[in-house]
């Protein structure tokens, strides 16, 4: 009898566990769902190139790349080089802010609630409404801002439905408060 109570208890208690397992396998899919809407996002730079991407505590907004490039000897080098849309879509807004540090900004929308913002920008080579392809030029990298004075940077953002989301680039997750290389295949 003792076995018997112990099966009988261990039964509920399967059922519980089969439960909690069923809804956790249910709930995998609506995230793996949610992001595999996300575009495969390459470097915004141009293939082979290698760039140094850092993000901070009390980077604004949180979850943003600034992009540095250095030439062999471990200068900066990075004014003036060719900035590349990172996914295809259509360019929502090309404006110089004057009310936040963007300064030369350029936003895409890629579709499903999907965005990205180059910010600092020196120069800006699409205009709303334009429609651009992945590795497509749309400006160069600077160091424009209303409100700062900036060494020559490319802020970037990714956006999901109007929130700045961890990046994801190439594959590669760019979680907060981290620095390391990478390297293009943007146009490769």
């Amino acid at each position: 009898m003792a076995l018997r109570r112990r099966t009988v208890r261990s039964v509920p208690a399967a059922v519980a566990g089969l439960t909690v397992l069923t809804a956790l396998l249910q709930a995998a899919p609506a995230s793996a769902a949610a992001d595999a809407g996300r575009p495969a996002f390459r470097m915004p730079f141009v293939c082979d190139q290698s760039w140094r991407g850092s993000n901070w505590e009390g980077h604004s907004p949180a979850h943003s790349i600034d992009w540095n490039h250095y030439d062999a000897a471990g200068n900066p080098d990075d004014l003036g080089r060719r900035v590349l849309a990172s996914a295809g879509g259509t360019v929502l807004s090309s404006y110089y802010a004057t009310d936040t540090g963007y300064g030369n900004t350029v936003v895409i929308g890629h579709g499903d609630g999907w965005r990205t913002r180059y910010a600092h920008l020196q120069s800006r080579d699409v205009q709303v409404g334009d429609t651009v392809t992945r590795g497509q030029r749309i400006g160069t990298v600077g160091a424009t801002s209303a409100l700062y004075s900036l060494s020559p940077h490319l802020h970037y953002e990714q956006i999901h439905d109007g929130a700045v989301v961890v990046a994801v680039v190439q594959g590669v997750t760019w979680s907060d408060y981290l620095v390391r290389y990478q390297t293009s295949t943007n146009g490769c």
